[in-house]
Formats: structure tokens, sequence, C-alpha cells
């Protein structure tokens, strides 16, 4: 074979290659879960969401990249291994509470890829950097937070203020990534002496819980009671205000009768006023009414020295004059 015609076979055989090469890497498939984004030279067009079949410049002129559009999990501060055992790394995990305390923090981070070019150039890693910006965040949360806060209620509220933080941050990286959700897994204490302390003051916080609580419900019930006397007490005194306002008008009413009675006849009133009041005041007693010659009334009441022997006698009118033997003196009988 001469020279000439192999260097014909070599060219024709190399020209088939870059035709075959040319046919097989024009053509490529984009699946429902992908995301492709086609360089030119280097240099990314905008990604392709849409799947299906899809057509380029062979390579080396064009190549395409594809990302998956699925969720992605960071976990942070463990690993599971493929026989299902979980390796901690407590150097990551170790971290300071805002009270001055440790604890170790698990946790996983729910993540996507939104903007593929970002993704592939603005980053040498963005994977490395998601897992440096979720240490710095959730350091400090936990390390403005209280160890009550991490350990039990407060779990909720440190996942929310690290899954913000941590998407400012990415943010602000512009690698192409969006966090979704972080998700706690464990938060204990780093030994099985302080687990058990802080075990001690967390059932001493329930119980301080469920005796101020029993404290509160005490002093709602005693505060109900003593609205009830309150009120019963007010009802009372306001009832007793209208009685004594009632009698002071039926008191105003009879005096006005007996002032005009008084105004017709002011001696007879004078005293019949007299009489009633010494009756009312000294109602067991035996009253004597005289009228000496001088013409002014006195009043003597007179114990019975002996009741058996003898019956005092009635009382008198005041033009009535009781003496003895008509003689018109008193013996002091």
């Amino acid at each position: 074979m001469s020279t000439k015609r192999l260097i014909s076979i070599i060219a024709v055989s190399f020209i088939g290659i870059i035709l075959l090469s040319a046919v097989f890497t024009s053509w490529y498939t984009v699946d429902e879960s992908e995301q492709a984004i086609v360089i030119t030279f280097g240099e990314a067009s905008d990604p392709i969401t849409e799947s299906g079949l899809k057509f380029k410049l062979p390579w080396p002129i064009q190549k395409v990249e594809k990302l998956s559009k699925e969720t992605f999990g960071l976990k942070f501060g463990y690993k599971q291994t493929p026989d299902g055992k979980v390796d901690s790394f407590d150097k990551d995990t170790k971290m300071i509470t805002g009270d001055d305390n440790i604890v170790l923090t698990d946790l996983i981070v729910q993540w996507k890829i939104t903007d593929p070019k970002a993704y592939l150039f603005y980053s040498e890693n963005p994977q490395e950097l998601l897992h440096d910006a979720t240490s710095a965040s959730i350091r400090s949360v936990i390390g403005n937070s209280r160890i009550d806060d991490a350990l039990t209620s407060g779990k909720a509220q440190i996942e929310a203020d690290t899954r913000d933080l941590l998407a400012s941050l990415i943010e602000k990286y512009n690698v192409g990534i969006t966090v979704l959700s972080v998700k706690l897994q464990d938060v204990e204490l780093p030994n099985a002496e302080v687990r058990s302390a802080f075990t001690a003051v967390t059932d001493a916080e329930e119980t301080k819980n469920t005796k101020v609580n029993q404290a509160g419900k005490y002093e709602n019930q005693k505060m109900s009671e003593a609205e009830g006397e309150k009120d019963a007490i007010i009802s009372n005194a306001t009832g007793y205000k209208i009685a004594r306002i009632e009698q002071a008008k039926g008191d105003v009413a009879l005096f006005n009768k007996l002032y005009a009675e008084y105004q017709h006849n002011k001696e007879i009133t004078r005293q019949r006023l007299i009489m009633e009041t010494l009756d009312a005041v000294l109602p067991n007693a035996q009253i004597y009414i005289m009228n000496d010659e001088g013409g002014t009334m006195k009043y003597l009441p007179l114990q019975t020295m002996d009741s058996n022997k003898q019956t005092p006698p009635p009382a008198t009118s005041s033009n009535e004059t009781k003496t003895e033997e008509g003689d018109g003196n008193n013996d002091g009988k």
C-alpha cells in the first residue's frame, strides 16, 4: 500500500470520527427531574428547565451541564454510613449558648439548586460554602439563646431564626442555592453528668410551673369568692341605704304632720309629745302627774313599794291632781 493511499485512509477515518462525534454530541436529553445549561466556549447560556430532546452544536464548540431539580439535604454535625450507623462530629456541633452553657447541636438543611449558572461558575464548591454558612448561622443563633430554649420549647424558634439567617447569607454569596428549611436533629449536653444535672433542673422547672399554675388557680378561686362577697356587701349596703332613706322620709313626713298640729295647738301638742316620749323612754315605769298650786307640771316616777299590798293608781291627765285626802300635798306615796 502506497503512502498516499494510507494518508487518504487516515484522513477519511478522522473525518468519519469527527462526523460521528458531531452526530452523537449534538443531541442531548433533559429529564423532568433535571435542568441543563449549555456552555459555548466556556460561556454559559440561560438554564434549560423543560424536559425533552434538545439540540446543540457538537463538542468542543458546546457542551451541556445537567443539574438535578431535586431537594438536597445537608447533614450538619453527623454522617450516616452505608450500613445505617451514624457518625457524629462533636467538633462541629459543640456550641456555647447565650447563658454560657455548652450544647451539641446536629441539624439538617434542605436546599435546592435554583440558578445553575451561579452554582457552576460563581463558587468553586457551593456545598462547602453552604456547610460553612450553616455553621456560622446556627452558632450565631445558639449564642443568642438560653440553654432552656435550645433543649426544650425554644427549638422551633431556633430553627426559624437559623433558616432566615442562613438564607440571607446564601443570597449574599449568590451561589445559585435556595435554602428551604432547617431542622434540628439532636440538641443535647456534652456528657452524662451534665445531662443528669440539667434533667434535674428541668424537672424542678416543671414542678415550679405546676405550683405557679396551682397558685394561679387558687388565686382566681379566692378572687371570685371575694368578688361575690363584695357584691353581696354592696347589695346589702344599698338595701340598707334605701331603707334608711325611706325611714327618714317617713320621719320627715311624721314631723311635718306633728309640726302642723303644733301650729294649731302648741300646748296640747307639746304635752302630748312629752308623755309619748316618757312612755317610750320609761315603758315599765309608773308615772304620777301632779299639778301644784304654782301651775307648773311635775313628772315623778314612783316605784311601787309593795305590789302585793297596794295597786298604784292610774296616771292622770295633765289637768288632774293626785293628792291624798284632798289636801294637795304629796307624802311621797
